[in-house]
């Protein structure tokens, strides 16, 4: 008798346990939606409708390095795939070498944004990509008619261009250039398993994911990076309780979208980077001025939220933040053959 009761109130406790583990997982759920959305399979846009021409052609013009003054840089250049849509490097390297004055953000998820670049200084991705063409640090190119010219001496693109823009006479523009690449940036969507959690599936997440999940809200580290990219909807000033530059191993004090707007209050203001995928993109911040990820979360919280976070409370941030680590697609991974001159 009294090995039964024993059996009766262990599994009564087992199931006052398991009930206790799921409510507090479907409250963090609640809490979570609160303030992100699982990711789109695509990022729409009314002025640029997909097609299946216009992505194929996007994706191929994704890597092609000949519209450049050296021939040999492409938005593959600083946006390699391979290494989650990031180069790995401080500041980007465009055309024959040259620095660019801000780390590369990856490309990947990027057409969610509010806008482009650092500093919010180009309006979409399609917007990025025209204007990336006469970058000085970029494609280098000396005009938008010698990159039509080098588009149509290469006869394959004739006919990628016509099924991409059919109701054109002549398609080969460099606002089509533009499309197609921002159409194929568009699909670049990465889900992982947060997504997976957002959807219902409590489980998704292992218990210390949970753990930095609702620290990462209840810190304040939501308030900024938030939606369905965890970022990327608004901007800030990078260090508002003290400057960032005490943290990080920044050669150069950067005033941010001041050097766009000329208004005081945007000193030192930057688009809030997203955080999907944040874990395969170090270096960290504008400048790239910081290589580990745990580094960037303890600086972020002391820069911008005051406070000084425990050992553990990194550790389960960064366990959270790997849980944002999508997988790649295999038309994501596969690389196109470009189109010859012939």
């Amino acid at each position: 008798m009294k090995v039964k009761n024993f059996f009766t109130i262990l599994l009564s406790s087992a199931s006052i346990f398991t009930y206790s583990s799921y409510a507090s997982d479907v409250e963090l759920l609640k809490q979570a939606r609160q303030y992100f959305s699982p990711l789109p399979e695509v990022f729409p846009s009314d002025n640029n409708p997909l097609t299946p021409e216009k992505i194929k052609l996007g994706k191929i013009l994704f890597y092609e390095p000949r519209v450049s003054i050296d021939g040999a840089t492409s938005c593959s250049k600083c946006h390699p795939l391979t290494l989650y849509g990031a180069d790995g490097l401080k500041k980007a390297q465009g055309n024959n070498g040259k620095i660019n004055p801000r780390n590369a953000p990856t490309v990947l998820n990027s057409a969610g944004q509010i806008t482009q670049h650092w500093r919010g200084d180009r309006k979409d991705v399609e917007d990025q990509a025209k204007r990336a063409l006469l970058g000085k640090g970029s494609f280098g190119a000396p005009s938008y008619e010698w990159v039509e010219n080098k588009l149509k001496s290469i006869k394959g693109y004739k006919e990628l261009f016509k099924k991409a823009f059919p109701n054109e006479k002549d398609p080969i523009t460099v606002d089509n250039f533009a499309k197609a690449i921002g159409a194929w940036e568009r699909t670049l969507s990465t889900p992982s398993r947060f997504d997976k959690f957002l959807n219902g599936y409590v489980n998704a997440l292992n218990e210390q994911e949970k753990r930095g999940l609702k620290k990462f809200i209840s810190i304040g580290c939501a308030s900024c990076h938030q939606g369905a990219l965890l970022g990327g909807t608004m901007y800030q000033k990078f260090g508002v309780v003290e400057p960032y530059w005490k943290y990080t191993k920044s050669e150069k004090i950067d005033l941010g979208r001041y050097s766009v707007t000329k208004k005081e209050e945007d000193k030192y203001v930057f688009k809030v980077p997203p955080l999907r995928n944040i874990a395969k993109t170090a270096p960290y911040f504008h400048d790239g001025s910081v290589w580990s990820l745990k580094d960037a979360i303890k600086i972020m919280a002391k820069v911008q939220l005051g406070k000084d976070l425990s050992k553990k409370d990194i550790e389960d941030i960064y366990a959270f933040l790997k849980s944002l680590t999508g997988e790649l697609s295999e038309d994501i991974k596969t690389i196109p053959v470009l189109p010859s001159y012939n």
